[in-house]
């Protein structure tokens, strides 16, 4: 299975992580980045109008579909993410499956830290979309420039997702809980979730399903954020997702696969229908 495999590696080769770069260096370099920004009122901006905001994911390639962004450049990605309505970004970290980095969060957090870019007066938070499991892991996106994180109910004990919740609330940043099924929905909102993420993909076999967000819609009460994940590809989806009550959606595959030519106008429609369909 996909996230058996996947898990398996990361938890191998985060002992080489840590030796590489010790977690004292990633205190320290934290302690002087910049602030976090506020994922959460990106995505439901007090006093702003109802409707589906974007999350524009950065993602190079899936361990189903191999390669999708033939054009690949995270600056560039997220300028045309900045520049058409996106209100957050994630960026896929994760090197083995999906060939991403660390690196990349950090090169789009300092070209959004330079004046004169595309979009600057829009600042926009960073999501770091991996497999954590580990604090090194939370104090490694915030030292990279995340002002969020990836936690995955279905790799991580009840324990293990308090744990991780704490620290990154500790480090002023927020974290997305993505859920499943029925039983995760219950086990991350009795672990203080704050912003709950149904994926439509199923992470054993990578089938996508946009029933699964009708389905746990209803049990994630109204003052928890809820995020679609996956499966999102026109603006009849997303009006599908405004009439279940949904305040953000994450979308990657759709864009990246997206000819360049055409990814502004590809992402501009679907953040507008977010918005759109609220009207």
């Amino acid at each position: 299975m996909f996230l058996d495999e996947i898990m398996a590696h990361k938890r191998a080769e985060l002992p080489r992580e840590k030796h590489e770069v010790p977690l004292a260096d990633l205190r320290a370099a934290a302690a002087i980045a910049e602030p976090p920004r506020d994922f959460a009122a990106a995505l439901r901006p007090v006093g702003g109008p109802p409707g589906v905001r974007l999350i524009a994911e950065i993602k190079r390639a899936s361990p189903s579909r191999g390669l999708l962004c033939h054009d690949f450049d995270p600056v560039r990605l997220a300028d045309v993410y900045r520049a058409n309505g996106a209100a957050a970004i994630s960026i896929l970290t994760d090197a083995r499956f999906f060939q991403g980095d660390l690196v990349h969060l950090s090169q789009v957090r300092q070209h959004f830290m330079r004046p004169g870019q595309v979009g600057a007066g829009r600042p926009l938070p960073l999501l770091r979309k991996d497999f954590i499991f580990d604090p090194y892991q939370v104090w490694a996106a915030r030292e990279a420039g995340a002002d969020a994180l990836l936690l995955i109910v279905a790799v991580l004990s009840d324990r293990e997702l308090r744990s991780l919740l704490a620290e990154t609330e500790r480090l002023h940043m927020q974290a997305l809980v993505e859920v499943h099924d029925e039983n995760d929905v219950t086990r991350g909102l009795a672990a203080g979730a704050h912003i709950i993420g149904v994926n439509n993909r199923d992470l054993q076999t990578f089938a996508v399903d946009l029933a699964t967000t009708e389905r746990l819609r209803p049990l994630v009460p109204p003052d928890v954020i809820f995020v679609a994940e996956s499966g999102i590809h026109t603006p009849d989806d997303v009006r599908r997702l405004r009439n279940l009550g949904v305040d953000a959606m994450l979308v990657g595959e759709s864009l990246v696969k997206a000819a360049p030519a055409a990814r502004p106008g590809r992402v501009r429609e679907l953040a507008q229908a977010g918005l759109a369909a609220a009207s």
